[in-house]
């Protein structure tokens, strides 16, 4: 699991940052990519990476603000000519539906893969039992979601040599209680797989907020995470402004960190008023509140290694 930043920039392109979009690189996990907003341009930055338009099986909307939907319908359009054909899948709140069907009609595109469009409301928006996704309503003046994806636990590593000593050779049996299935041997004798699995491995929690002020539930989709991503337009002491604009500041962003006891913070939506010079301020400003403290760059990649038992 990688989390790949192809925009990290606030309210405009600008030379240092494109507008936001992320994609949540799940290739090991399920072959697949998902991205998280989708602001003008972003196909243009998958074209300097690896990712394969094909590959996107989900895209996740926080808010329809420019900066985060304007290349959605290019991208999705594109996908077509780029081997796509599997479905896509779009959540995002109420009108997303709206925008893109009339954005792809009034141009003429024709989609080869079938789109499905779900509008969402709070509460748990996705869960196949591999990955579960729920969304929250942050503070934007618009609706505006925080996403939080949760990795099912894994089974734990299988005791080969237990089953040896048991008597069981290696061969089909094997596989069953990897996948914490009970085996009924020929004998009548049950082996059960707890009894041959190692401590099953937790998953990881990735939080990915939209545009917001501080907010409470922003630290309730943060909690515990392996990583947050949180916006971070203001510097420290601008709090009034970020208020005004419904932003947050990096003190902000710091703070929803140390109240969910996550594990990594990750800044992003960058104005333009920051150089790289005085981003590299904001970065220190944030560690010196929460020191596991990131600062998101265009096509900068996140690895979000297993946890270990």
């Amino acid at each position: 699991m990688e989390l790949l930043f192809l925009g990290t920039g606030a309210g405009i392109p600008a030379k240092l940052r494109n507008v936001t979009s992320m994609a949540l690189k799940l290739l090991d996990e399920r072959g697949s990519v998902w991205l998280f907003d989708c602001g003008e341009a972003t196909q243009h930055q998958i074209l300097h990476t690896s990712l394969k338009p094909r590959r996107i099986e989900k895209i996740f909307i926080t808010h329809l603000h420019g900066d985060h939907i304007y290349g959605l319908p290019g991208l999705l359009s594109s996908r077509s000519f780029q081997g796509g054909d599997s479905e896509v899948e779009v959540f995002g709140p109420k009108g997303i539906e709206l925008y893109l069907k009339t954005s792809l009609s009034i141009s003429g595109s024709y989609l080869k893969y079938p789109l499905k469009i779900t509008e969402i409301e709070e509460g748990v928006v996705f869960d196949d039992g591999q990955f579960r996704v729920e969304a929250l309503l942050l503070d934007h003046g618009i609706t505006s979601y925080g996403y939080r994806i949760t990795e099912a636990d894994r089974p734990g590593t299988l005791l080969a040599g237990k089953l040896e000593e048991a008597g069981i050779p290696p061969g089909p049996i094997y596989k069953k209680i990897k996948s914490g299935e009970k085996v009924t041997l020929e004998n009548g004798s049950i082996l059960d797989p707890s009894d041959y699995l190692g401590p099953r491995q937790k998953g990881r929690i990735v939080a990915i907020l939209g545009d917001t002020r501080y907010c409470e539930n922003a630290i309730r989709l943060a909690k515990d995470a392996d990583l947050l991503v949180h916006e971070a337009t203001f510097a420290a002491g601008e709090e009034a402004m970020a208020h005004e604009y419904f932003h947050s500041t990096t003190a902000q962003a710091a703070g929803v960190a140390i109240k969910a006891g996550a594990k990594k913070l990750c800044l992003t939506h960058i104005s333009s008023r920051y150089d790289r010079h005085a981003s590299r301020e904001l970065l220190e400003e944030a560690r010196g509140f929460f020191e596991s403290t990131d600062l998101a760059e265009d096509f900068k990649e996140i690895v979000l290694p297993l946890h270990q038992p």
